[in-house]
């Protein structure tokens, strides 16, 4: 397997890296970026180039909570599911078409490092089978609006709190 490292240290400006990584990626015949955990806003040059071919996950049931600290602004904001969410990336930060998400709840003993133990578990769930959905081609673009097949994902429900005697021998996600 081919591998490139670019530190984004090297370069003068954001747009003079991403001009490069975009460079890097065109001669490697890149088709779809995948960002997790890349913690960087990317500039407008680099969204507009690689426009709906550019994906993100985010830990949080997107549009609540975009940006940073999610975990805590849900433990905050007293939530009762949390989340995270994979989307097509566009220029405001968290934000574009959503593909899929995933929810958790929110414990009454939660830790913003245990909400994020069980959101990243998640993560590691929903982010395949949205990269998969994505490889197939059975995810379509209409505007800012993804239309996934039918059926997709589980079609339940999730409530929290759970109805009397559901799920209570079971440990949440």
């Amino acid at each position: 397997m081919r591998t490139r490292i670019l530190p984004h240290r090297d370069f003068a400006t954001r747009e003079s890296f991403e001009r490069a990584l975009t460079d890097c990626l065109l001669d490697w015949r890149v088709e779809l970026v995948c960002q997790a955990g890349f913690m960087r806003i990317l500039t407008p040059y680099f969204v507009e180039r690689w426009q709906d071919r550019l994906i993100n996950i985010h830990p949080s049931l997107l549009p609540a909570f975009p940006g940073l600290d999610t975990h805590a602004r849900a433990l905050a904001a007293g939530v009762k599911l949390h989340g995270c969410s994979v989307h097509f990336v566009r220029a405001e930060v968290d934000s574009g078409p959503i593909i899929g998400q995933a929810a958790v709840p929110v414990l009454p003993d939660d830790t913003p490092d245990s909400l994020a133990s069980r959101v990243l578990r998640a993560e590691h769930q929903l982010y395949p089978r949205c990269l998969e959905l994505l490889a197939s081609e059975q995810i379509r673009l209409h505007g800012d609006y993804v239309l996934l097949p039918t059926p997709c994902f589980d079609s339940g429900i999730l409530l929290n709190p759970a109805p009397q005697g559901a799920g209570s021998d079971r440990e949440p996600l």
